[in-house]
């Protein structure tokens, strides 16, 4: 025990002066620890009083304004509030600490590690800053499954997403969707959806507003990161706010259900599950509607696995309105998601929806959305 005091003890000096900034790297610069028994710190929680709790303080709150030597940034992290740090998944702490925060748009002060901790001893501090957050109902980062174009991801999100859709053969026209996403407690996450519509139906005439403005709430049932899964359930109102004459809306208050289910696997591989309904007030203006979603997805990240993001996806779509005679209308959409901003906090994502039956009358479209995830900062941040 005497040994592994001495060791805190020797290997702290040089990483707290690096961390509070009385040593300042250079931007790239490796701390690197000056004692050859750093390798024998494997216990997260010595690594992170040695090396961390200098500027994050020992009980991961950040250390007091006056001890530290700087100002802290506004991405500061407090570890004990759980609602800032669960979004977070592993991956994206351990490249905070192997390559420093600058690596994904982050503070200058903090320097890279990779030259005084080993790949092991990061997950082992990764695992230790884990049991700051006391709070075990908040489901956790890993199962913030890459955002499809259609498919709706079982994951609370804060983000605002802008998606546009555009005929690519047929009758012209295209639409933008506006929603806004945020989340609230543990489990809960409020949408507003608004749809802009553009319709040409003749030559030489456009029509162009508002479509229906929706109003949703999401709820996590079941999340569970060793088994990779988590399930939700998913309310909305859509309201007549277009004009149906024009085919900008339904005309009617349509209501919106459906239950969506994401699944991890080891290799970052995933799959997205989503059924519902559509269920319009007044059925003779609109039908109603039943549909089923999945979306299939493999991540790469280059770094190592822990850089810039790629995501290649298809979605398989189905959709059948409750008539009688109605037929049901698949539709396939290979897709690729890849972050733009070295926070990822930015994503775009493009793809092509193609009609694989009952073609007729069913156009190709092309989709794509830029996402901004706007609890990890400003839009003009993390670049």
């Amino acid at each position: 025990m005497r040994h592994n005091d001495d060791l805190v003890k020797r290997l702290a000096t040089p990483l707290v002066l690096y961390a509070v900034g009385v040593l300042a790297p250079a931007p790239g610069h490796q701390v690197r620890a000056q004692s050859s028994g750093a390798a024998n710190l494997k216990n997260g929680k010595d690594i992170f009083q040695a090396g961390c709790a200098g500027c994050h303080g020992r009980d991961g709150k950040g250390a007091p304004q006056s001890t530290i030597g700087f100002e802290k940034p506004d991405t500061f992290p407090d570890f004990t509030e759980c609602k800032q740090t669960t979004p977070e998944d592993n991956w994206t702490w351990k490249s905070i600490i192997r390559d420093g925060a600058p690596s994904r748009g982050f503070s200058q002060i903090m320097p890279s590690f990779s030259g005084a901790l080993t790949s092991e001893q990061i997950d082992a501090v990764v695992e230790y800053l884990r049991g700051f957050c006391e709070e075990k109902g908040w489901p956790r980062g890993e199962l913030n499954l890459p955002r499809a174009l259609i498919t709706e991801k079982a994951f609370p999100e804060n983000e605002d997403v802008l998606t546009t859709t555009i005929n690519v053969q047929g009758a012209p026209g295209n639409s933008t969707e506006i929603a806004h996403e945020q989340r609230f407690g543990e489990k809960n996450q409020i949408e507003v959806a608004v749809p802009v519509e553009f319709t040409h139906p003749r030559p030489g005439v456009w029509y162009g507003g508002f479509g229906d403005v929706g109003l949703g709430l999401k709820r996590v049932l079941f999340s569970n990161l060793r088994t990779g899964s988590i399930l939700s359930l998913f309310g909305a109102v859509n309201f007549p706010t277009g004009d149906r004459a024009h085919e900008l809306g339904n005309g009617t208050t349509t209501f919106e259900t459906f239950a969506a289910y994401g699944q991890l696997f080891p290799t970052r591989t995933f799959i997205q599950l989503q059924t519902g309904a559509e269920l319009p007030v007044d059925t003779h203006k609109a039908p109603q509607n039943f549909f089923f979603r999945s979306a299939i997805g493999q991540t790469f990240a280059q770094n190592r696995g822990l850089g810039r993001v790629w995501t290649p996806m298809v979605e398989f779509l189905s959709s059948r309105d409750l008539v009688d005679n109605a037929k049901t209308n698949w539709d396939v959409m290979p897709e690729m998601q890849v972050t733009v901003s070295k926070r990822q906090h930015i994503r775009f994502a493009g793809g092509l929806r193609i009609p694989v039956t009952n073609t007729e009358g069913r156009q190709k479209q092309v989709m794509f959305y830029l996402l901004w995830d706007w609890q990890d900062g400003k839009l003009t941040e993390g670049w």
